[in-house]
């Protein structure tokens, strides 16, 4: 019986918490659906049985922090015909990007006992500084439902059709209350769509965990802030949060000063 060939499938992990790889495995029963489509033959938070490239699809988590990382990720493009980077660390830098802002050498010889040992980069950086990337899915998790659309996407050869739109568009689809409106400062006029405004629920204002939407006017943004009350340092630091190294939330932030 002649053999149906899948796509072969890689999942990489770089500097991360693991969260987004997660959002893979929580698809559950779209798992099954992934699985019987591709071959998943290198995902090491799911299976010791890893097997060597080529890949039709990586999906890559994380940024890059060490020059062994720098290395690694070129041998992942070489090995990759499409190349998926996921969640704000793989397109934005992440949470670990705020050492874009410090002294490396000064924080780590005040974490570690032996900083002689520690071997980094001043940088955090996304994937797609170093190597070309086929697409960006951002969040902080990723969600799985856009998860598996972009895998549908790439296995039918077409453009993936994730929503542009800000989280205020999921706040209106649930018809919650604007934050903004009672007094409490929010990024979500600016922020990519894909947390279904869960912050925004809660009265709580967003903190831009899925990146900028498409084209954001965070000077706006950043009046309507000041007209709130919030100061510059405020302003700078909700910028600098899990997406710090993307534009425009970085020229924002640095606008602000610290």
């Amino acid at each position: 019986m002649r053999k149906i060939h899948r796509p072969r499938l890689a999942v990489w992990k770089f500097a991360s918490c693991d969260g987004c790889q997660l959002s893979l495995l929580d698809c559950e029963d779209e798992l099954l659906d992934i699985a019987s489509a591709l071959e998943i033959v290198n995902f090491p938070e799911a299976s010791s049985d890893v097997r060597p490239g080529p890949y039709d699809l990586s999906l890559v988590e994380g940024s890059i922090t060490t020059e062994h990382d720098a290395q690694r990720i070129r041998q992942v493009r070489r090995q990759s015909r499409h190349l998926v980077t996921i969640g704000a660390c793989a397109t934005a830098g992440g949470i670990q990007a705020l050492r874009n802002f410090s002294d490396i050498d000064a924080m780590v010889g005040a974490v570690y006992a032996k900083p002689e040992y520690i071997k980094t980069l001043a940088t955090s950086t996304p994937i797609s500084a170093h190597v070309n990337v086929d697409y960006e899915l951002r969040g902080c998790p990723i969600n799985t439902r856009q998860l598996v659309e972009v895998i549908s996407a790439f296995l039918a050869g077409r453009k993936p059709a994730i929503a542009a739109h800000s989280v205020c568009i999921e706040c209106k689809h649930r018809a919650h209350v604007c934050v903004m409106v009672q007094g409490t400062p929010c990024l979500g006029p600016v922020t990519h769509a894909g947390c279904g405004a869960l912050c925004p629920q809660f009265r709580r204002g967003c903190y831009g965990c899925y990146g900028p939407s498409e084209t954001p006017n965070t000077a706006a943004l950043a009046r309507e802030w000041q007209a709130l009350g919030a100061a510059p340092r405020t302003i700078a630091h909700a910028f600098r949060s899990f997406n710090a190294a993307a534009e425009p939330f970085k020229s924002e932030a640095d606008a602000h000063g610290d």
